[in-house]
């Protein structure tokens, strides 16, 4: 970095820095991990908090590696990729990303079905006391039909996407973080009991056995523990930080600022996640978190009375930060993917912006006319993400280390510890996922 581009680097403001990785951030905090994160502190208390820290360090690790080649080299991953193996690979890349958006947008779509729900939204169609469950899944149905079609619009009408979002979710991660925050203030929890949390163990209940067959169904402790993985160490979302930074039009100058960018975005997105893990598992220890009116109990010291049509807003809030950007992802990197122009505002990416977001609501249509609930279907469906991390993991690394990408600037040995061990983590996680899916299938 020159001198001029450093002094400019200290003259900006540092909030103003903070950009490609709070959407990333958004991304990946949206209505599953609050959900998650709430049910985890629920049944664990504080005794995951150390699992959490590792999968904040690992994400930061991938997405500063992201973000790293996409400063370095001047393009996109994909683009990069098609450029060394061949547009096939870049498309397989593309394709599998799009779907774990797609997996990401059947919970985003099913935590607004649950969010009108709390809300009283059906009491416009009649009393749901006296609603057929058949009705009241139809009347979900066409609310999230018509909440997308409005998204679908919007897609449409937006000149510049990319300025517009990273001014909106800034002020909303903001409202998000002061909200619990303030509430964690008033609960005034246990330190001693959080710092215990930090230390690595096992809870009692969670065995780390593989799922099992019953007469109740499938068994399997660690399918929480795989969805808050997927939650807050989405290797995928780190894997676009490549394409928001050229979004963004850093270039090498930029490349303290890119790497500063990606930990902010991790520490927000680890901060919030723990600050409900702390504040539910303060509220709910021992509650069966599997209602919205039991996660709202945990705004109860700050909200009060109001506190089950506040959290649903809340709800409802978080589940928009990443319901169009998420889709928007997955249509981008499809596009880059198969070689089309794969910028946000671009038109294939809008195109296929639509296909994600067709794909999430009509599969979260399809769970809402089954009898099972809302909270369990999304953390199926956020344990069911991991499944395609390990590709982007291995795709990220290889970037990192290339010699005619990266140059002086490849993967410190620490860097490849840390990426070789997250590499090992979402391996594992997507087999274990895997096989619990073909135990469902079977």
């Amino acid at each position: 970095m020159g001198q001029a581009d450093a002094v400019a680097a200290v003259r900006t403001p540092w909030w103003r820095s903070i950009g490609p990785a709070l959407i990333t951030a958004c991304v990946v905090f949206g209505p599953g991990s609050l959900l998650i994160s709430s049910n985890v502190g629920a049944r664990y208390g504080y005794e995951l908090l150390w699992l959490l820290v590792l999968t904040g360090v690992l994400m930061g690790t991938f997405m500063t590696m992201a973000a790293r080649t996409g400063v370095v080299g001047g393009a996109t991953p994909c683009t990069l990729i098609a450029a060394r193996l061949g547009r096939p690979v870049a498309a397989v890349i593309g394709i599998n990303l799009c779907l774990i958006c797609a997996a990401f947008q059947f919970s985003n779509n099913l935590a607004v079905a649950a969010a009108f729900d709390s809300l009283g939204v059906k009491r416009l169609f009649g009393d749901p006391a006296h609603l057929t469950p058949q009705t009241q899944s139809l009347i979900s149905t066409g609310l999230l039909l018509a909440f997308n079609g409005l998204v679908i619009a919007s897609i449409f009408a937006l000149r510049q996407v990319y300025n517009g979002l990273e001014r909106i979710m800034k002020v909303m991660v903001a409202l998000i973080l002061t909200c619990f925050l303030v509430n964690l203030f008033i609960m005034r929890p246990n330190v001693g009991s959080i710092l215990t949390g930090l230390i690595p163990g096992i809870p009692a209940g969670l065995s780390l056995r593989l799922p099992v067959r019953s007469d109740g169904g499938i068994e399997d402790s660690m399918v929480l523990v795989a969805s808050l993985l997927g939650t807050t160490f989405s290797v995928a979302a780190a894997f676009f930080q490549g394409n928001l930074v050229r979004e963004k039009g850093w270039t090498i100058s930029d490349y303290h600022r890119g790497i500063g960018d990606s930990i902010a975005g991790v520490a927000v997105l680890t901060g919030i996640s723990a600050i409900i893990m702390i504040t539910s598992g303060t509220m709910l220890r021992g509650k069966e978190a599997n209602d919205i009116s039991v996660l709202a109990t945990q705004l109860g010291p700050l909200l009060g009375p109001a506190t089950r049509i506040l959290f649903s807003i809340g709800l409802f809030a978080v589940a928009m930060n990443p319901f169009v950007i998420n889709a928007m992802i997955g249509g981008a990197i499809l596009a880059d993917g198969i070689g089309k122009p794969a910028r946000l505002s671009d038109p294939w990416s809008r195109r296929f912006t639509v296909v994600v977001l067709l794909i999430g609501m009509g599969v979260a249509m399809i769970v809402l006319h089954t009898p099972v609930k809302k909270i369990d279907a999304i953390i199926f469906g956020q344990a069911m993400t991991v499944i395609g991390n390990p590709l982007m993991a291995a795709a990220i690394l290889w970037l990192a280390n290339r010699k005619d990408i990266m140059g002086d600037r490849r993967n410190t040995l620490v860097l490849n510890i840390l990426g070789g061990l997250g590499f090992l983590v979402v391996l594992l996680t997507a087999l274990r996922v895997l096989y619990l899916l073909i135990l469902r299938l079977t």
